[in-house]
């Protein structure tokens, strides 16, 4: 099966509109700080221009980006496994549009229907296998022996 371009694209047709009722656009200035490493996670988005930097608090020092996220990209999947808590931080790089979900409503939408739900599970399991991929493949970079293989 084809990995679907973004959230909605991942929905079968008769469910997106419930998914789009529930959603509103957003525009977030440049250095907008969207959530911290380890409190709660009461939303995500769907990015729809500009980048976000995703960071991991270093003890002793500033805050490393570990990865950046752009166009059709999810922001955020912690919303949707109990306890419910970042495990990043992130904040804009630039100027962002994003389509922004209130969690509690979504998780909701997920278990009143199993379609939709099992759609949600599947295209944020998707999103967390490909950015697992590529931190494996940038772990070896810097670790391996003769790096990774994959070109940038």
């Amino acid at each position: 099966m084809a990995r679907a371009k973004d959230l909605f694209d991942a929905m079968p047709p008769d469910r997106r509109r419930r998914l789009r009722d529930v959603a509103h656009e957003v525009s977030l200035p440049r250095a907008t700080r969207l959530f911290e490493e380890g409190r709660r996670a009461d939303r995500f988005w769907i990015i729809r221009s500009g980048q976000v930097a995703l960071d991991q608090r270093v003890p002793g020092r500033q805050a490393a980006v570990v990865e950046t996220l752009g166009r059709d990209e999810l922001l955020g999947w912690s919303w949707l496994f109990p306890p419910y808590l970042w495990h990043l931080g992130a904040q804009t790089v630039g100027p962002v549009d994003a389509v922004e979900f209130d969690a509690a409503v979504v998780r909701e939408l997920c278990e009143s229907d199993p379609v939709l739900g099992r759609a949600m599970y599947r295209y944020v399991a998707e999103t967390v296998a490909d950015r697992l991929h590529g931190t494996r493949a940038r772990l070896l970079d810097l670790y391996g022996p003769q790096g990774s293989g994959l070109d940038p």
